[in-house]
This record gives C-alpha cells, structure tokens and sequence, in this order.
C-alpha cells in the first residue's frame, strides 16, 4: 500500500509492527536515509543494533544468497523485543526475493525494511509493496521540508520557544540546506540552548548555521557594496585559488545589487522595502542590506546593475579574450569607488 506524506510522519514516529515491511525509495540518498533512521529508531529503540536485533543485508549479498532475507526474519535472538531486516541499496533485481519475503511473513516475525534510490513506476520492487495489503510503500521526494517537519525538528532536539521571525528563517534555512546538515544545525541549536529557556533569536541561528562555502563570496560582495576597495584584491586572490569561476562572481553580485535595489526603490522608503524582500532577511544581514540600500540609492544602485550587465554580456561574448577574473576584479573595483561617491 502506498503511504502518504501526511501519513507517513504518523507511521514513522510510531511504526505498527503487525504490517510486514516498509519500502522507502527516493532520488536523495541522504532524505531516505533519514527516513530510514527515524523509522528503526522509534521500530526498535537506540540499542537494536547492540543487541543483534536489526540485521543489515546489501542488495548485492540478497541477491547472491536469497535465503538471507527468510533467515532473518525468521531467526530468534538473546534479547527481547522487535526485531528488523534492513535491506539497503535494493533494486529490481531482488524484487522477486522480497516478494517471496513480504507472503511468507507471520506475526511475530522480523520487520522487512527495504531502501532503495529511485524506482519507475512500473518497478517490480515498488509494486511487490504497493500491492500487497501487509506492506507500506513510501516515496521520498526531494520537496523542502514542511512547517511541521521543522516544528518535529525543533521538538526533537527540545527547542519550543522559538517566535515566528525565526520559525520563518529556520524554514528559509531548511531550503538552503541539505537535509541532514539542517538537522544537525537544529541539534547543535539545541545543544547552545541547552538550559537556556529565552526566545531563541535570529542571531543565536546564524551563529548555530553552518560556515557557508560561499563565505568568501559574501565577503567580496560585502567590500564592493561597502566601499572597501583596498580589501578587494586579497579576497579575489582566494577566489581565484578556490576555482570560482568569473561568471558566478557576476551573477552572485548582481543578485545582491538587484536585493539593494528593491529595498532602496519601494515606494513606501527602505524599511517597507526590506520588508518586502523574498526570501526574507533577518538579523544582522536585514540591517546591512537596509544600510547599504540606504546609502546607495535607487539611482547608483540602478547605474552599478548596468556595470554588472555590461561585464555580464563582456564575459559571455565570444570575442572576449581577457582573462576573465581580473575583468571582473577591475569591474568590482570600480564600483566599489563609485559607491563611495
């Protein structure tokens, strides 16, 4: 049978054991293993794997040797409790093998947990569970996470007084991050709050977030915007050692100008414009961007975007043969001199 989405948080936080297997299949090896952690975890409890009652089979091995799969569903061990077969990297090829597991399960047998990247359709390995009345079939789509995927986060790590200004950037977060690295930014904002039962603030989250690999990509685009051009040349040298290409410096930096310009430009003044921004900011970089907007006006700040459009179109022409870095240091430069104007 296939599980929902909205039913599979449900299942998952407390999975029922008369149901004889559970196939989760996904495009993301890391969105699927997580699924597959929180189900053995609340399955099972944290000490299955000490106490030999979850056996881990590869698809490979399964397939060399299909009495693996019966063997283990079958077999009794030292300590009481629910008992679990994991079958990872599954496909195809063993869909037969588990299917032969999935009729001749009883109660009181092991789980059949089965992990598997992306199945079609028409996969025999996705329809064995699909169909049959006994087994649950969960797909795991690369969508972000949901509002209540992220309050089961928060709740997880023991986090609860969280306002909504900082619900809404942890929910930008979670769609810039991988899955598993926003879990672990919610577990390390737990460990900093530990104890500490105030508001958390959008300040104690950006000091929790990982270290972005982009952080000197922010920096040079904080120079440019601020006017420091002597900092300029020693940034783009590590630009440079790091591999980033001259096209993406452009784009980065007119996305930044294109942010300053929407706040300068609204109607209603710099503060209704930072409002209006999505996604939206917060914190110390909310006040950076309503300062710099500030400072530039819509006017510079429209004439720097035809500076980035000019080298934009300069770096993408076919007769351009300049070295395309030091283009666009030159370019930058300039306009950090022009914002100091």
């Amino acid at each position: 049978m296939k599980l929902s989405p909205r039913d599979s948080q449900g299942y998952l936080k407390s999975p029922d054991t008369s149901r004889a297997g559970l196939l989760i299949f996904g495009a993301d090896a890391m969105r699927v293993a997580l699924k597959r952690e929180e189900f053995l975890k609340n399955l099972l409890g944290p000490d299955a794997a000490a106490e030999m009652r979850l056996i881990r089979v590869s698809g490979a091995d399964l397939r060399k040797d299909p009495a693996l799969l019966q063997d283990g569903l079958k077999s009794q061990g030292f300590f009481p409790g629910q008992r679990a077969v994991f079958v990872e990297d599954a496909s195809d090829t063993i869909a037969d093998i588990i299917g032969a597991g999935l009729n001749a399960w009883n109660v009181g047998d092991a789980t059949i947990l089965v992990c598997a990247g992306q199945l079609k359709p028409t996969s025999k390995l996705r329809k064995s569970f699909e169909s049959h009345p006994n087994a649950y079939c969960l797909a795991v789509y690369d969508d972000p996470p949901t509002r209540q995927d992220i309050e089961n986060e928060l709740k997880t790590a023991g986090l609860s007084n969280i306002p909504s200004t900082v619900l809404a950037l942890l929910t930008d977060l979670a769609r810039e991050l991988e899955p598993g690295d926003f879990r672990q930014t919610i577990q390390k904002i737990g460990l900093y709050k530990h104890g500490d039962h105030s508001p958390l603030t959008p300040n104690e989250v950006e000091l929790c977030a990982p270290t972005s690999n982009e952080a000197d990509l922010d920096d040079i685009l904080q120079c440019v915007a601020n006017g420091q051009v002597d900092k300029i040349g020693p940034i783009m040298k590590r630009l440079r050692s790091q591999g980033v290409q001259a096209v993406a410096l452009v784009i980065a930096a007119s996305r930044h100008f294109k942010s300053l310009y929407t706040v300068a430009a609204d109607p209603g003044g710099v503060g209704s414009g930072i409002g209006n921004l999505r996604p939206p900011v917060f914190g110390p970089r909310r006040d950076l961007i309503q300062r710099q907007a500030s400072q530039w006006g819509a006017h510079r700040l429209g004439e720097a975007l035809t500076i980035l459009t000019d080298i934009d179109l300069q770096l993408r022409s076919a007769n351009q043969h300049a070295p395309s870095l030091e283009l666009v240091e030159r370019a930058f430069i300039r306009l950090a001199m022009f914002g100091r104007k």
